[in-house]
């Protein structure tokens, strides 16, 4: 298999096979290939960074409810840093496409973190000046769908996200109380209160505790958003 053929199982368009190509060259390669191969994929790395970082501030800027934007901030830092384009790349085997220099092969370098990250933004960078925009967020949507699904509303924990938000000032406090809980216990009904410092910024309801406390949290997060 060739990054070609996961490129055609995904449905993903290509027209210039020497630049995807190019997006897997290592400099150290091209120091041993200099009669065959003149570019490696350093200038592709650049592009597709740019791309990456657009991509991820859409996605985390349609969240909903909405997050503040220190914590898009922070979020997108952990999406576009090394580690995760590593384990993104990873995921897909795209490392095993690379063209290593000798040297570099035997060190582990198809394994580094660092060069399988440069390779990952090279070939998003090869994709976009290839096809175009559109057709590098599907390719960013096949790879980050997954890990950008993780904050996103359907799996996001809201207390956290408000803890996150409330800790930006050290100066503000969070509590929860309970404001009534009623019904048969094979079908109880909990309301929550969420107060920081002192002050009440939303209300959950909730068959246990944890829910209606969680509840609580999305609605604070949705008022304080609409502020």
């Amino acid at each position: 298999m060739n990054v070609f053929n996961f490129l055609d199982e995904n449905k993903i368009k290509y027209n210039d096979k020497n630049l995807i190509s190019q997006a897997f060259i290592h400099s150290s390669y091209v120091n041993e290939h200099k009669k065959d191969v003149k570019y490696d994929n350093e200038r592709l790395e650049f592009m597709g960074d740019a791309v990456l970082q657009i991509y991820s501030a859409k996605r985390l800027y349609d969240i909903n409810p909405p997050l503040p934007e220190g914590l898009m901030s922070t979020r997108r830092s952990k999406l576009v840093c090394e580690k995760m384009l590593a384990v993104v790349a990873r995921e897909f085997k795209l490392n095993k496409f690379l063209k290593l220099g000798t040297g570099e092969e035997k060190t582990g370098g198809r394994d580094r973190d660092s060069i399988i990250a440069d390779m990952t933004e090279a070939f998003i960078g090869a994709v976009y000046l290839d096809t175009g925009i559109t057709n590098a967020f599907k390719l960013l949507d096949l790879m980050f769908d997954k890990h950008i699904k993780e904050i996103d509303e359907s799996t996001y924990d809201y207390k956290t996200r408000l803890q996150e938000y409330v800790q930006a000032d050290t100066r503000k406090s969070i509590a929860y109380e309970l404001v009534y809980s009623k019904g048969p216990s094979n079908k109880p009904e909990f309301k929550m209160a969420v107060k920081i410092d002192g002050l009440i910024y939303g209300y959950g309801v909730g068959s246990s505790k944890k829910e209606a406390q969680k509840m609580a949290a999305k609605d604070a997060l949705e008022k304080m958003a609409s502020l």
